[in-house]
């Protein structure tokens, strides 16, 4: 048995899971926590590492099966043959993960974040210094220092979205 590389719908990467291991296949699904916001909050979300693809060990005959299961949509080729994955690949996937988890967003002194949600919500503030539970922020475009939860601020990754929002 080998590990192959499955193509979900999108979004449907949990249920494929679910209905594989229900089935008795052999699945991973590498998960990773990322905030996610909301217009009033934001929450810690599990979702795929790889949007749209789910490891399966199994046979090559068992594999072709696959394709009449909701919500998938097409076996990963590789030079004309379903794509096999080692087992040594996967397992540096599962140390990667566990290696990142619990691990959180590091707040950087001067660095530019956007506070996701709260009275203050879209503005970008500069880090002025980092507490256990907040950080407090520069707020240019008004002159004020705010004190602010971690989990309310948002890291800025794209410099063209900051110069775009500073110009609005």
């Amino acid at each position: 048995m080998n590990w192959y590389v499955l193509y979900t719908s999108s979004r449907a990467e949990k249920q494929v899971e679910k209905q594989l291991r229900a089935d008795g296949i052999e699945v991973y699904l590498p998960l990773h926590l990322t905030p996610r916001r909301w217009s009033d909050r934001v929450k810690m979300v599990e979702v795929p590492l790889f949007s749209s693809y789910i490891f399966v060990k199994t046979t090559d005959e068992v594999l072709r099966n696959l394709l009449k299961k909701t919500g998938i949509s097409r076996i990963v080729f590789y030079n004309g043959q379903p794509a096999i994955v080692r087992d040594m690949e996967i397992q540096n996937i599962k140390e990667f993960l566990q290696k990142a988890s619990g691990k959180e967003c590091e707040f950087v002194m001067n660095e530019e974040v956007q506070i996701a949600s709260g009275p203050m919500k879209d503005v970008i503030g500069k880090v002025k210094n980092v507490k256990k539970e907040h950080l407090i922020l520069y707020l240019n475009q008004i002159g004020v220092t705010v004190q602010i939860k971690l989990n309310q601020a948002v890291k800025i990754s794209n410099p063209i979205f900051v110069q775009a929002h500073n110009l609005q």
